[in-house]
């Protein structure tokens, strides 16, 4: 096990790199963390707006977008170690909205061309995204894909109806595979916050936060920014495809994220800082433990952490990180777990065993067990672009570099 810190030299050439990216103009501003072997680096540069205006501090607030959800899978963890929830019960008695499924005979099929599903959909089928239902980013032209963005069930164009308007909406739609048959993105995470409310009667985040956020130390993580801290939330930007020009995609002041939201989304909806994040992905690689308090037990962990996909549930994990904007280095990991990623070959510079996720506002989030190291990277920039994408692979492939143990 190595727990060596990293080389003020390598740290130097983690800053160089990010520099450069910051002053090309193309990234406003970013914050990273990099932390092993008991030390945490820090690093802030650039500005809040594209623009100018104020820098970007340690402390600054972000929209964590997918990278969400390795954090909020941690609710339902805690109901299985609690027994309140079994990997392989029907989650029916919670959502009846999923009973009776339909499934359609092809993917890519009119909505009305289906069979009934073999078998009920299960918790582990949720927690591993392979309920029958997900985002295909390389087929968003389907007939159920169209679907899905029509009754507004990913909440990219618009904030998302609030909970069980979103689950009579979802049973409203056949499946596009058998339960437990192949990884579907997305849905599965935002379906998995209300299992969680409905089998605790508490609202996803308030579980969150009695459960997570306020035992690990995460004040300022949650699904909106109070009016007193919005000057901490830089614009999130969508620079168009083909000038580059900066586009918002959402303000702070009067945006998605200044209000409490009707829908507390486990699959893109947290906003948060490097520190709050940082204190996350360490209580993983402690096992589960903070300190001397236990937030999951270790076998939770260590089930949340491991490839729980065969190849045929993953070939859509590989479609995705082959035709999208994953082709410079995000998705390319081999696996999935509860939540997250995890690197199940060594097809870059990161180690295998590694796990976290990215968010396509511009954030990124791994810790490595064997190399007992945390990094966290965020923006404001989305991936509508190449940029955000290029910065995360450069900062990973200098990251690991900087080990030299």
């Amino acid at each position: 096990m190595k727990s060596s810190a990293i080389a003020a030299s390598g740290l130097r050439r983690v800053h160089d790199v990010l520099a450069r990216h910051v002053e090309s103009g193309r990234i406003p501003g970013l914050v990273a963390l990099v932390s092993r072997g008991g030390e945490t680096h820090v690093e802030a540069m650039g500005t809040m707006r594209h623009d100018g205006g104020a820098p970007m501090r340690r402390d600054t607030i972000f929209r964590m977008a997918s990278t969400s959800k390795p954090v909020g899978v941690a609710a339902a963890m805690i109901l299985l170690d609690e027994c309140r929830l079994r990997l392989d019960d029907p989650v029916e008695p919670w959502l009846p909205e999923l009973a009776d499924r339909r499934v359609l005979k092809r993917v890519d099929g009119p909505l009305d061309d289906t069979v009934p599903a073999h078998r009920p959909i299960t918790v582990r089928d949720v927690l591993t995204c392979t309920f029958g239902l997900g985002m295909d980013l390389t087929s968003l032209g389907l007939p159920i894909q169209s679907a899905m963005q029509e009754l507004n069930l990913t909440g990219h164009a618009e904030p998302l109806p609030e909970p069980d308007e979103w689950m009579r909406r979802l049973g409203t739609l056949p499946l596009m595979f058998q339960p437990g048959e192949r990884w579907g993105y997305h849905i599965g995470s935002d379906l998995l916050g209300v299992l969680v409310a409905r089998v605790t009667g508490q609202s996803y985040e308030e579980f969150l936060r009695e459960r997570v956020f306020g035992p690990l130390g995460m004040e300022d993580t949650g699904f909106h920014v109070p009016p007193s801290e919005i000057d901490r939330l830089p614009p999130s930007y969508a620079p168009d495809p083909q000038s580059g020009k900066f586009l918002v995609w959402d303000e702070a002041a009067g945006g998605r994220f200044s209000r409490p939201p009707e829908f507390q989304a486990g699959g893109g909806a947290l906003v948060s800082t490097v520190d709050d994040f940082h204190a996350y992905f360490q209580m993983l690689l402690h096992h589960g433990k903070h300190g001397t308090e236990r937030i999951l037990s270790r076998s939770a962990v260590e089930l949340m952490t491991t490839n729980r996909l065969t190849p045929e549930q993953q070939a859509a994990r590989e479609a995705m990180a082959n035709n999208t904007q994953a082709s410079y280095g995000l998705g390319r990991h081999g696996g999935w777990g509860f939540g997250m990623a995890v690197r199940t070959y060594r097809g870059d510079y990161a180690s295998v065993g590694q796990f976290g996720w990215d968010g396509g506002t511009g954030t990124t989030a791994y810790a490595d067990p064997d190399k007992q190291l945390v990094g966290i990277l965020l923006t404001q920039t989305g991936m509508s672009t190449a940029d955000s994408p290029r910065l995360i692979h450069d900062f990973w492939t200098t990251l690991y570099q900087a080990i030299d143990d």
